[in-house]
């Protein structure tokens, strides 16, 4: 039999739902930003993905078959004539790659060899400038090749080769004929191609490592293309091959596996995003449900029962998810085709999806009513418990008990699990030189730690809004009324403001902690750089020994070199192991680049004393201060330690003393290595230093020189990958504090109504429009600084651990420079929020304070 308590609640929520939609409307619209952040990451995985297949995929969509040598030897000429006579085979090309050194400068260069037909189906490579090699001792070569050699059309190299007759070397010129732009996958170094036969004779081999193969239409059937197959392995024994399907599906495979790592911390964070949805969602479910007060004690006193109450509230929640889900999805969707064409724009090519994935689509609209429901399990269980006598008040506050004794223990349960993790790590750090250390364990006990301090925030928020509001809105204070009346109305609902705020504050967290590491990991690179690349150039014996003292000199002399330095290394013993000591100046390596200390100051150091690496320092048990014994050919030498650096130093070096210290100990006055910087940025600039050196090695003494030239864009900075996935982790983070945002308008927009009255009395006493409208901005804006305080205080201690963690070299450092950029940002975001209910409560009239609730 119907149950016509039942009828009776769903029908009166339906009628609330279609009388108010406003209401709904506000919790449904953090239910829509989830949505539409789900299925967007879902999109943005299709597009990360069909982009990284598309550039990354080195096998010619013509390619049908790919023949590989089986027992280590190569397809020779004769065989890849059979397979071209092959019944069914319409165009056959050889592929062999190789490399060799080039000759004419003192600077050690190399160019990567590949063979490519350049034209047709089969060809790899596109022509951009110039011709195609199409005789022998002609070679096209890529941008990259072209942009670092400074290389054009009727350019000259000379390759090293091997010798045949037992020579070390013989040197083979070549002129480039053309440029060509090749596929990503060739683009990692500067490469020339040319057809296969040249290039096989230019690297005197016979052979080729793969064949690729394109046949007609009238092969395309799967049996025409097994007996083709079984034809092919008859002409090359021993011979695997493979459709080119399976090639291309295998090299898509690999390069999405590359990109696995950003794609699985975009799915991280979204479950971050998510989460927020979920909280601001079951805030405004609660300031709703509060608002229904009377109505919900209405049918508590016909007979509807707690549990009725509970599941019509609960239905209802999952009623607006699904809309708000159904709405979400296709709008991802729009979203997600028109990215590629707005990236295009600036120059950044992306594929665009094939086909709406209809399993996520559904997943992601059930999923979105089922945080529906958990966001509103909790108020609609409140919400039922309502006393019948509520049906004779006159109105009814969203604002419950500040807190609870449970919610209180259970917040410090939280801080203390989270301080209690936090402090295993911080004992535990890893010590420069420890290569057993588990940092992805450390850092998911870091995550896991925080975690447990963000449950804490949720749970003692209520308690932490008046003390933190009492500190950042002393200004307020002094403002007038508008400003007193803000403070006073965020604080006095600190529950709401909590829960307003908690979310906001994830956002901050995670964008500030994020923002910390990347610049702590930032500076590590220019370590890093100062350490592996200091100069531009570095020259030195290739014996092991000196060089003339005047080079030095000389190199400062020349035109496009700049900052030219000699310096001299030496065998010493520590305790019972030997070590390197140097006196190259640690302050002046390359210009913007400097290496940085751990303990002390690279400023101390002068006579007697030294600058020791993170191992030794580690090893020793020494910091800035103390003191170390070092033995230069049987005689001790005693000095204080005036830096440790929180890695290794420079060109392998140990420990650093002052050039007269190291004179003193014996050593040897002529320098053992010269850096020098090109005094110009760039490829030209480089490539002008280079022959500077070039002419400078000309003695008997220097012409043992080697010169090893550094790449500072390769070395130092912040690297491509790293700017690409920090972008990639920032955006999806904006996701969350988009949805902060979001809660904070829905918020101040049912806050608007229920203090309906509150806005009437206070313009019934003289509070003018503009001042209301003041007041309930400054309120939305007093959000963003709690939450932005809380996110803070935060972001930083868990930073600083994930970087020790990370890379216990690395120097933390904070930008107080982004992070205040990010908490103004979000300040002035969070009032803007408030703009509209403002203007709604600022309208409010007088009479409102003498008439019923609304």
């Amino acid at each position: 039999m119907r149950n016509p308590w039942r009828a009776t609640v769903l029908g009166s929520q339906v009628a609330e739902l279609l009388r108010r939609p406003g209401r709904f409307a506000a919790t449904g619209l953090s239910l829509l930003i989830a949505a539409f952040v789900v299925f967007g990451t879902v999109m943005a995985q299709q597009i990360i993905t069909a982009t990284v297949v598309e550039n990354f995929r080195g096998t010619p969509e013509a390619v049908s078959l790919v023949v590989e040598p089986g027992g280590g030897e190569d397809i020779g000429e004769d065989r890849l004539r059979e397979i071209r006579e092959t019944p069914g085979v319409t165009e056959a090309v050889g592929r062999l790659d190789g490399g060799a050194p080039l000759d004419g400068s003192a600077v050690e260069r190399y160019l990567a060899l590949s063979a490519d037909p350049g034209t047709g189906a089969l060809a790899e490579v596109r022509l951009i400038e110039g011709a195609y090699p199409s005789g022998p001792g002609r070679l096209a070569v890529d941008t990259r090749a072209a942009r670092e050699y400074d290389l054009a059309p009727g350019s000259s190299l000379t390759l090293l080769r091997p010798a045949p007759d037992g020579e070390i070397t013989r040197r083979v010129t070549v002129r480039v004929s053309g440029i060509v732009r090749g596929t990503a996958t060739n683009d990692t170094e500067p490469t020339g191609y040319a057809p296969g036969p040249r290039l096989g004779k230019l690297l005197g081999t016979s052979g080729y490592s793969r064949v690729d193969i394109r046949t007609g239409t009238a092969a395309s059937a799967p049996a025409d293309q097994a007996r083709l197959t079984e034809r092919i392995r008859q002409a090359v024994p021993g011979a695997r091959v493979r459709s080119g399907d399976e090639v291309r599906q295998e090299e898509a495979r690999q390069a999405v596996a590359e990109a696995k790592d950003t794609l699985e911390l975009v799915n991280v964070f979204l479950a971050v995003a998510v989460g927020a949805a979920v909280l601001v969602a079951t805030s405004t479910f609660r300031i709703v449900f509060a608002r229904r007060v009377r109505q919900l004690a209405l049918l508590r006193a016909i007979g509807a029962t707690p549990r009725r109450l509970a599941a019509a509230l609960v239905a209802e929640g999952a009623v607006v998810g699904l809309l708000a889900g159904a709405t979400g999805v296709p709008t991802a969707w729009g979203c997600g085709l028109l990215v590629p064409s707005v990236a295009g724009r600036f120059g950044h090519d992306l594929s665009v999806p094939s086909h709406l994935p209809p399993a996520e689509a559904v997943l992601t609209v059930l999923g979105t009513g089922l945080l529906a429901v958990l966001a509103v399990l909790a108020p609609s269980l409140t919400a039922s418990r309502v006393s019948p006598l509520q049906a004779l008040r006159s109105a009814a506050s969203g604002e419950g008990p500040a807190n609870g004794t449970g919610r209180t223990l259970l917040g410090l349960l939280c801080a203390a699990g989270a301080a209690l993790l936090a402090w295993q790590q911080y004992t535990g750090l890893p010590q420069p030189g420890d290569t057993d250390y588990d940092r992805f364990a450390a850092l998911t006990v870091v995550v896991l730690s925080g975690g447990l301090a963000f449950l804490a925030l949720i749970a003692l928020g209520p308690r932490l809004v008046r003390p933190v509001l009492s500190a950042v809105a002393v200004p307020l204070r002094r403002t007038g009324a508008a400003g007193r009346l803000a403070v006073a109305g965020v604080g006095g609902a600190p529950g709401r403001a909590a829960s307003v705020s908690v979310v906001v504050a994830l956002g901050v967290c995670l964008v500030g902690s994020t923002l910390t590491c990347l610049a702590s990991l930032n500076a590590y690179e220019r370590y890093r750089q100062a350490v592996e690349a200091p100069a531009d150039f570095r020259l030195y014996a290739r014996d092991g020994g000196t060089l003339d003292r005047s080079l030095a000199a000389d190199l400062a002399s020349r035109p496009g070199l700049v900052d030219v330095t000699a310096f001299r290394t030496a065998e010493v013993v520590e305790s019972t192991r030997g070590a390197t000591v140097s006196d190259l100046d640690l302050t002046a390596v390359r210009s913007g680049v400097g290496l940085t200390a751990r303990t002390g100051s690279l400023d101390r150091l002068g006579p007697a004393h030294v600058v020791v690496d993170a191992d030794h320092a580690h090893r020793l048990g020494v910091r800035a201060g103390d003191r170390v014994t070092l033995t230069f050919e049987g005689r001790p030498v005693r000095l204080t330690v005036a830096a440790t650096l929180p890695g290794a130093g420079p060109y392998g070096g140990d420990f650093f003393v002052p050039p007269a210290d190291l004179t003193r100990m014996g050593a040897d006055a002529a320098p053992t290595a010269v850096t020098a910087n090109a005094s110009e940025d760039g490829a030209r600039g480089r490539i002008r230093a280079q022959r500077a050196i070039t002419g400078t090695l000309t003695g008997p003494q220097r012409g043992d020189g080697r010169v090893i030239a550094e790449d500072p864009a390769g070395q130092g900075g912040e690297p491509d990958d790293l700017r690409t996935m920090a972008t990639t982790v920032i955006m999806v983070l904006g996701l969350t504090v988009l949805v902060a945002v979001v809660g904070v308008a829905t918020t101040a927009s049912l806050t608007v109504v229920e203090r309906t009255r509150e806005f009437g009395l206070l313009r019934a006493l003289g509070l003018g429009g503009a001042a209301v409208h003041r007041m309930v901005t400054v309120e939305c804006a007093l959000y963003g600084v709690l939450g932005g305080v809380l996110g803070l205080a935060l972001a930083l201690p868990y930073s600083w651990l994930v970087v020790r963690v990370a890379e216990t070299s690395a120097p933390f450092s904070v930008p107080a420079g982004q992070l205040a950029a990010v908490l103004t940002v979000l300040v002035l975001v969070t009032a803007a929020a408030g703009m509209v209910p403002a203007l709604r409560a600022s309208r409010t009239s007088p009479t409102v304070a003498v008439a019923g609730s609304d």
